[in-house]
């Protein structure tokens, strides 16, 4: 425990020294102020997958199995080579469905689109991207170890899936907030997206010499309106991943000082007392050696 005093000197005022001390208590745990918020120590006591950079001897070491390896670096090799997740988690069984989905389903849209089926095609390449999507979140899922609260586990988890970092931190009302929030800034994108290709029609109209124009919107007002909700489109999508990296940025702090506690340890003690001064330290006294009846208030924590 720390004491420190600081010493406030009011003249005249007499009557404190009737006064009996008072004391307020509010409380900081002495713990908060040293213990370790990154607990993942899984590869040779380093930090967490935000405080080093990736390694690919790290990496494939761990998937040999002859280290471990940050939760990080899995996912972010895994990114690159494909299936590296399920390797790493003893999981063998599903290579087969990793690069079945993900190889059949882009097979099968370059495929498509050389015939000619572009509709087709693209919904094969949308099944290979959800294929890939749940290949990264399976791996997150089933990491180990995984004590709770793990950082790593809660930035990914919202990265993948906005709000599901939340979810994992227990934090459940900021959910609706953040899903709020991206919801409606994806419905105004959507909205001056529209507007803006109405008014960039008009404007592309109104300008064309081949086309009698006799719309109610002149051509400079179709600019103007078509400017003004293309910038609004922009700043609507600069909305929307503002909040999608805020909600990562919230999932891996509040996951860091899930056990971070407040109580009530930190007080304050007033009370009256005498201050002998030494020369003319005070603008008030009139003599050197003169007393100066104060208060003193004391701070611990």
């Amino acid at each position: 425990m720390g004491r420190s005093r600081f010493l406030f000197i009011l003249p005249a005022v007499l009557l404190l020294a009737a006064l009996n001390p008072a004391d307020c208590f509010a409380q900081f745990k002495e713990q908060a102020f040293t213990q370790q918020y990154n607990d993942d120590t899984t590869s040779t006591g380093q930090k967490d997958s935000v405080d080093v950079l990736f390694s690919f001897r790290e990496y494939f070491g761990a998937l040999g199995h002859k280290n471990t390896m940050k939760i990080g670096t899995m996912f972010a090799g895994s990114a690159v080579f494909i299936g590296g997740n399920q390797i790493y988690n003893r999981q063998y069984w599903k290579l087969p469905l990793v690069y079945g989905t993900i190889g059949g389903s882009l097979g099968a849209g370059i495929y498509l689109n050389s015939q000619g089926n572009h509709d087709a095609a693209k919904w094969c390449f949308v099944g290979a991207g959800v294929a890939y999507w749940a290949t990264m979140m399976d791996g997150v899922v089933n990491y180990k170890p995984s004590d709770y609260p793990h950082a790593g586990k809660a930035t990914l988890y919202s990265l993948l899936v906005p709000g599901l970092g939340q979810i994992y931190n227990r934090e459940y009302w900021k959910v609706p907030i953040y899903l709020g929030l991206m919801g409606f800034g994806v419905h105004y994108y959507l909205d001056c997206a529209k507007n803006f290709e109405r008014f960039r029609s008009i404007y592309l109209e109104a300008t064309d010499p081949d086309v009698q124009y006799t719309g109610p919107i002149t051509a400079q007002q179709a600019l103007y309106y078509r400017n003004l909700y293309r910038r609004y489109r922009d700043y609507a999508l600069l909305a929307v991943a503002a909040v999608y990296l805020l909600q990562i940025i919230d999932a891996n702090v509040f996951s860091y000082m899930h056990n971070f506690e407040v109580t009530d340890d930190l007080s304050m003690d007033m009370s009256p007392t005498v201050i002998m001064p030494e020369g003319r330290q005070f603008a008030f006294n009139a003599s050197p050696g003169t007393p100066a009846i104060g208060l003193r208030i004391g701070f611990s924590f």
